[in-house]
């Protein structure tokens, strides 16, 4: 099964959203700012080869408002990747959970490859 993790009131999300339902892709869904990515999963997903900058959401509040711009150049990835688990609203999204992908942001052509 899928794992849709998306914030409900995202332009973005509510598109990917549209697109894995018109195409019939089960999924389980979680609320990013209810239940935002562990340390654990960041970390592995990191791992998997993702790229710390396509896990970071650049465009959030929260990150305008922690001066992350100016910091990150500062951060190790390890201290960006706990910081990004204390808030789901720093990370980009969606984050949709394949067998064989996980994906940050919607790209069509990404979702078409990937399911």
């Amino acid at each position: 099964m899928n794992l849709f993790i998306c914030y409900a009131k995202c332009s973005t999300c509510q598109k990917a959203k549209k697109y894995l339902e018109e195409h019939n892709i089960l999924f389980e869904e979680r609320d990013i700012k209810v239940n935002n990515p562990t340390y654990e999963e960041l970390k592995k997903w990191y791992d998997l080869g993702v790229p710390i900058n396509k896990m970071v959401n650049t465009s959030g509040l929260v990150y305008k408002k922690l001066n992350l711009k100016e910091k990150r150049s500062r951060m190790s990835d390890e201290e960006l990747l706990r910081l990004l688990s204390t808030d789901g609203m720093l990370v980009k999204r969606p984050i949709l959970l394949t067998e064989k992908n996980v994906l940050f942001g919607f790209n069509e052509k990404e979702y078409e490859e990937s399911l």
